[in-house]
């Protein structure tokens, strides 16, 4: 599909509170370098191409950026490519960021983030980002422990005006419900996409029947997360199997299978947003450009009994 003259606009807008967004945004973490920014060894990005990367999606109406400060490499971060980029920010432009896990300055996992280093994290988002207050912010939660401190502890941060509004990020529906009864949740950022927790179908519903925006991960990559849309040479048959048959809808439509797969995630709901990543600019034209493909009533059929069929 032609997608020069596509922009984020196509695929509708929601709101995140007060903050109205194009349902097509930007996830940050494969700025920093190739493969992700979580990637071990991987090679760093070329600073002007991320940052040319930033500006375009900019340009082609993208207002909703997803980041974390512990997106980074060894030379720079994706926080910072973000301030070098876009600031002074637009009025209309939306950063989230998550926190809860650390990484040291080697870039290994540190302990998880108790309430007290939580407001540290905040702090060195906005110091990163160069901005007195952050739009949204995710806490990032591992397991099914109670998160009720810790997301209490951001609530005293948005009280306190440091924080306008608050996400979770990673969490099952009673932790959301429990995250709710301390302050308003305005997203929920889970892995999901064609084939990915298909679990979590009710779930994602939930979240619409609330006014609650559903934030996949992973939506282009599926369950290879960092390791990429395509499937390895000795990966079981049934993924090869649907990624030929993503191939067929993708082809049908003159489009790619990651618009495709971007496309059924955005079918689910008008309260699902997508946030694809990418540091190539053409795939950023292309990710955007997904917005407008509308899928027929036999591609989603197709597309939901391989979401829902039994991975080899």
């Amino acid at each position: 599909m032609t997608s020069q003259t596509i922009t984020a606009a196509a695929a509708g807008t929601w709101k995140l509170g007060d903050l109205e967004v194009n349902r097509v945004g930007f996830g940050a973490m494969r700025l920093p370098q190739t493969g992700g920014a979580l990637v071990p060894r991987a090679v760093p990005r070329d600073r002007d191409q991320a940052i040319a990367v930033l500006r375009r999606a900019v340009e082609l109406g993208v207002n909703h950026i997803d980041t974390a400060a512990f997106y980074f490499s060894p030379l720079r971060s994706a926080n910072e490519l973000i301030n070098r980029a876009l600031a002074p920010y637009s009025d209309d432009l939306v950063i989230a960021t998550k926190v809860g896990p650390a990484r040291d300055a080697h870039g290994e996992w540190a302990t998880h983030a108790g309430p007290r280093e939580l407001r540290g994290q905040v702090e060195e988002n906005l110091r990163q980002l160069g901005r007195d207050h952050l739009d949204v912010v995710n806490l990032r939660v591992i397991g099914p422990a109670s998160l009720a401190e810790r997301f209490g502890a951001l609530a005293e941060l948005r009280e306190a005006g440091l924080i306008r509004h608050l996400g979770v990020s990673n969490v099952r529906p009673e932790q959301l419900a429990e995250a709710r009864a301390i302050a308003p949740v305005v997203c929920v950022q889970n892995p999901y996409g064609i084939g990915v927790r298909p679990e979590q179908d009710e779930f994602v519903r939930h979240c619409g029947e609330q006014g609650i925006a559903f934030v996949p991960f992973y939506s282009i990559a599926a369950a290879r997360g960092e390791a990429g849309a395509h499937p390895p040479a000795d990966a079981g048959a049934s993924a090869h199997t649907e990624a030929g048959e993503i191939r067929s809808v993708a082809e049908a439509h003159g489009a790619t299978p990651a618009q495709v797969r971007l496309a059924w995630t955005l079918h689910r709901g008008p309260h699902l947003l997508a946030i694809p990543g990418t540091g190539d600019p053409a795939h950023l034209d292309a990710n955007v450009a997904a917005g407008a493909l509308r899928l027929s009533a036999t591609d989603l059929d197709l597309l939901d009994s391989l979401h829902h069929r039994t991975q080899d």
